[in-house]
């Protein structure tokens, strides 16, 4: 018996797959395997079985993707999202639109111009876009300097990244943090 994928949008951290696989096994539905945004499910589903799985979904937040265009694009987002926020590697010697080509099976400029055409933006955009999101995350956990997040995002300077978080967020790193910072009570009102 064949083995049934299913693609999930909104998938983006790894509580998302303990969640989506806790609502399918509550379902009786055996997985053969579970990712970010993607799930192998044991044998095929009956189209009544498929209707559970797609009520589930949606009551955790979650959707079915059944058009294989959006499957396409919840993959490209998917290893964005993954090398970015959950720092998984890629190879050194491969540029990150290469990196997605790979990953996902299909031409980067094909990928560009479908992804473009039903997100409204570019994937460079949206690269751009979720690295602002990880450097919030960071600043927020006060363990790394600007130039730490630099590196570890992969950016060619700290210049380089404030420009672009200002352009993006419209303050400086250095504003954002510390916005974020707890005000602190004096060592007597501890």
């Amino acid at each position: 018996m064949k083995n049934t994928t299913i693609y999930i949008k909104n998938m983006v951290c790894n509580r998302c797959i303990r969640v989506v696989e806790e609502d399918l096994g509550k379902l009786g539905i055996v997985l053969e395997s579970i990712e970010l945004g993607k799930a192998e499910i044991k044998g095929s589903l009956s189209e009544k079985e498929l209707m559970q799985v797609e009520k589930v979904l949606l009551s955790g937040g979650f959707e079915l993707i059944n058009d294989r265009q959006r499957q396409i694009i919840e993959q490209v987002k998917t290893v964005i999202i993954e090398h970015i926020h959950h720092e998984k590697e890629k190879p050194e010697s491969t540029n990150f639109s290469d990196f997605i080509e790979q990953q996902v099976g299909v031409n980067y400029f094909s990928l560009s111009k479908l992804f473009s055409s039903v997100e409204g933006i570019t994937i460079e955009k949206f690269i751009i876009l979720q690295k602002v999101e990880r450097v919030k995350e960071l600043l927020i956990y006060r363990e790394l300097t600007i130039s730490e997040i630099a590196f570890q995002l992969n950016y060619s300077s700290s210049a380089h990244l404030s420009a672009q978080f200002k352009k993006i967020t419209g303050m400086s790193p250095i504003t954002f943090k510390n916005l974020r910072q707890p005000p602190r009570n004096s060592l007597d009102e501890v």
